[in-house]
């Protein structure tokens, strides 16, 4: 497996969703999901419509099993998902039960390799450099997590790391970009 990086610029993110809503709302939605949640991609394709949306609006959380230990990992869908979800749902022909990201020629779930193709290709249009791949989106929403001062301990669980440099290694943090922390509680 290749290392691939976060996206790091605010404007780069931006530019991505313009690509991707202009050729493809699910594929709009599927980044979106991607960035703002870090659920990791195999989870992130195999999801119902009826897991974020309850036929009228978009949960406030989703809940997807962990594979390995069987617990269930909670995710909050923030205010860009629920948009995002409502024009993607209230404009399509999906019902409850179809996958969220259908592909186009069947019935099934668009593959990790066409999800890859998607992302790859409207981040080389925005002018993305390094090497981008399905982590990309995981990567992404971690470090801008940690950026806007979500605690690294925090992170570690989500990502399932055992350290804290580990997490910082994954989500692409140098020694260059760590940041004073200003805790400014302001009652």
């Amino acid at each position: 497996m290749e290392y691939v990086v976060p996206v790091k610029d605010i404007e780069k993110i931006n530019a991505i969703k313009r690509i991707l809503k202009k050729a493809s709302l699910r594929d709009y939605v599927l980044f979106v999901l991607g960035i703002n949640t870090g659920i990791k991609i195999q989870d992130l394709l195999v999801l119902k419509v009826e897991n974020v949306w309850d036929g009228n609006q978009g949960k406030e959380f989703l809940i997807v099993p962990d594979r390995k230990s069987g617990e269930q990992n909670t995710f909050y869908l923030n205010n860009r998902i629920q948009i995002a979800l409502e024009r993607y749902l209230k404009n399509s022909e999906l019902k409850q039960s179809d996958y969220l990201f259908k592909s186009k020629r069947n019935e099934k779930p668009v593959t990790r390799q066409q999800a890859y193709r998607i992302i790859n290709s409207a981040a080389k249009e925005a002018g993305v450099e390094g090497k981008i791949g399905m982590h990309t989106l995981r990567k992404t929403f971690g470090y801008h997590a940690y950026r806007k001062g979500v605690a690294i301990s925090i992170l570690m669980a989500i990502f399932h790391h055992k350290s804290r440099s580990e997490t910082l290694k994954y989500i692409d943090v140098t020694k260059a970009e760590k940041r004073v922390i200003k805790v400014d509680v302001n009652l």
